[in-house]
Parts: C-alpha cells; sequence; structure tokens
C-alpha cells in the first residue's frame, strides 16, 4: 500500500522552502506525487520505509520532521468522517494535525485555545496519531496551533481537511485504475 508524506513546516512563512515539483522528479523511482506546496507527498512505490525515509531525507534541503502514514489510515479518516456531513462556516477552517507518534498524552476534549473568550483553535477529537479541529482565520491562530505539541507530548504537522481529502482522491483514483 501506499504512503503518505507529511514534512514539518515545509514552505512556511519562507522557512524551510524547497520546490516540491523538482524534488518529487527526484524521488521519481519511488512514485512520489506532490499534494500542494507545503510538503505533502503520496509515494506509491516506498519499498523499505527506513530506506525511503533515509533517501527522502537526505535530498530534503533542510532538516525537519518527516510523518509517514499508511494511506489506509487516511482513507478509513475521510470514511468516518469526524467533521460530519454538514458545511462549516466561511470563517471557520477544519484541519488535522497529525502526530509523530501515538503518545500516551491525551487531553480532554473539546479543548478550546485561548481557554477564555473567543476561541481561534478548537480541537474536537483525537484518534491514534491523528488530531481533529477548527480554526478561525486570525493571526494569532498559528501561535495556538503551535501548541498541539504540547497538549499531545511530541510533535505535530496540521493540514487542512481539504487536503486531506485531495489525498484520499489521488488514492482511490490510483486503487480504481489498478483494479
Amino acid at each position: 500500500m501506499a504512503l503518505v508524506v507529511f514534512l514539518r513546516g515545509a514552505n512556511v512563512g519562507g522557512h524551510r522552502t524547497f520546490r516540491p515539483s523538482l524534488f518529487v522528479r527526484e524521488l521519481s523511482d519511488y512514485g512520489v506525487v506532490n499534494v500542494g506546496a507545503a510538503g505533502t507527498f503520496v509515494v506509491w512505490k516506498p519499498g523499505s520505509v527506513a530506506k525511503f525515509r533515509a533517501e527522502l531525507k537526505r535530498r530534503l534541503p533542510f532538516e525537519t520532521e518527516v510523518i509517514l502514514c499508511d494511506a489506509r489510515d487516511l482513507i478509513r479518516l475521510t470514511v468516518e468522517n469526524p467533521f460530519g456531513t454538514a458545511p462549516s462556516r466561511s470563517d471557520v477552517v477544519r484541519f488535522v494535525s497529525i502526530l509523530s507518534a501515538a503518545d500516551s498524552a491525551r487531553p480532554s476534549l473539546p479543548v478550546m485555545l485561548p481557554s477564555d473568550g473567543k476561541w481561534l483553535v478548537r480541537l474536537i477529537e483525537s484518534r491514534d496519531r491523528f488530531v481533529f479541529g477548527e480554526y478561525r482565520r486570525d493571526m494569532k491562530t498559528i501561535g495556538y496551533l503551535g501548541q498541539i505539541d504540547k497538549l499531545f507530548g511530541g510533535k505535530a504537522t496540521t493540514r487542512n481537511w481539504n487536503t486531506i481529502t485531495s489525498i484520499v482522491r489521488i488514492l482511490k483514483g490510483r486503487q480504481t485504475c489498478s483494479e
């Protein structure tokens, strides 16, 4: 089965910049497909996970956390959709934070950040390495998203729920083509 790669903090705010299209070419033997600009990839032929991870890190022009997920886990997330079927409000963005490891530190959910006043980040559920939430579009939001690491006791990287559903469309499209 395919792997999905999430790079932490790539191409964000002018830091850890690289060109995903060139990176994908360098990893063409692995069947890598780029999803967006934030360091998200589908890997069709990863082979040995340890060897693939080492090759990926060797080719990156910077040091960062590399989080690998089995594609089946992401497919399952969209089937179980923790956000339900109702559309989100226009000022709210749904997201998933992927933890580098499933840790035992689990806060009681939901968590609102800040804890008093109008929330900017709301964490609603967690399953294994995945934390689901919503954020409001505000300049202070990024700081509150950074608190997910502390709350869950490990490194996390965050993607819009739309990115996760795009990844799953790519995965399912390939499955359909190969059946």
